[in-house]
């Protein structure tokens, strides 16, 4: 999970989602341990619609996408794509 800004953003817009849509479950993916960390900073957490599958490369701002799907294969973007592709993920 990253973005401009990383966790303090996409996990508190993550739980906004939850509260918004009752009937979604989630599936997380990047470092483990960061996620679940932000997710116990953040308060409440329906643990039951929220799935974190671990991935423990980085992207870097740098990276070009082709280098981080063919060298990083085990980033959240690849990770990611894997599980839609294998269908544990709709998106």
């Amino acid at each position: 999970m990253g973005g401009d800004h990383g966790l303090s953003v996409t996990v508190p817009a993550a739980l906004h989602f939850l509260k918004q849509v009752p009937d979604v479950r989630l599936l997380l993916v990047g470092q483990r341990e960061s996620i679940e960390h932000a997710l116990a900073k953040s308060g409440t957490v329906d643990a039951a619609r929220i799935e974190v599958r671990n991935a423990s490369e980085v992207v870097a701002m740098d990276d070009s996408p082709a280098t981080a799907l063919r060298s990083k294969r085990d980033s959240s973007m690849r990770v990611a794509i894997e599980l839609v592709r294998n269908a544990e993920a709709d998106a």
